[in-house]
């Protein structure tokens, strides 16, 4: 099975910050990838920027694959894991930012630990995508339970290998906050989460990003722990918890 590295990048109205995406991509010491540009019907010029760079670069390992209508980040990312070639699925988002040796390193951690999902510790970034010195720590490892009073797992920082997790598996839900009701799907099957505590991302924040929509965060995880068919004063524990750790890893 090869070691090639499938990178998922949903993209949507990201023409100020897809070139410097796919740039840090392009700078990973880890060079067996191919990188899925996910066009999700931007209105803006992303389209226009993307083809201009193909047209102008060598790169082969960069696909654009446009579809024909929005249809949101989550089925986005599906659509582009069934186009996916690589033993190894990775998302990023468009806007952030991977560290040059992200692939490498967390390649490596998968494979000694002989694992099926790892994640990484990461560092929220401003508008322009420099890192503000607030590092997200993670834990090693996150099963089901620990899962769902910990949301660290970031979807720029996910890696799987789908010779132990197969695609279907990891197709996101339609539902908000997709990528976390994914991976409690994945922990809820028996599946352990693996983390490297490196910070090997930059999280960019827009002012004006959803998740910087505090009482719709609140409202989407509650959703989800609702969807999880817990108990409702377990929901109101974990929520508060939730709160608490949200509130710590932004501070």
């Amino acid at each position: 099975m090869n070691g090639l590295v499938s990178i998922i990048v949903p993209v949507y109205n990201v023409e100020k910050y897809i070139l410097e995406t796919i740039d840090s991509v392009r700078k990973q010491t880890y060079t067996d990838w191919e990188m899925l540009l996910v066009e999700d019907g931007s209105r803006d010029n992303t389209v226009a920027v993307v083809e201009e760079f193909l047209r102008e670069s060598s790169e082969e390992r960069v696909r654009l694959i446009r579809l024909p209508e929005n249809v949101g980040a989550a089925k986005a990312r599906n659509h582009g894991v069934q186009q996916s070639r690589g033993r190894y699925v990775a998302y990023l988002d468009a806007d952030d930012l991977w560290r040059p040796e992200k692939l490498e390193k967390e390649l490596a951690y998968l494979k000694s630990k002989e694992a099926a999902f790892v994640f990484t510790g990461y560092e929220f970034g401003d508008e322009n995508g420099v890192g503000t010195g607030k590092i997200v720590r993670v834990p090693e490892m996150l099963d089901y339970k620990k899962a769902l009073g910990n949301t660290t797992i970031f979807t720029s920082t996910v890696m799987f290998d789908t010779t132990r997790i197969p695609r279907e598996q990891i197709m996101m839900p339609d539902v908000k906050s997709e990528d976390t009701a994914l991976w409690w799907d994945i922990l809820r099957s028996g599946q352990a989460a693996y983390g490297l505590d490196e910070n090997l991302v930059i999280y960019r924040r827009p002012g004006k990003s959803l998740s910087s929509n505090k009482l719709e965060a609140i409202r989407r995880i509650w959703k989800l722990y609702r969807r999880e068919r817990l108990p409702l004063w377990k929901c109101v524990l974990l929520m508060v918890k939730w709160g608490v750790l949200a509130t710590l890893r932004r501070v």
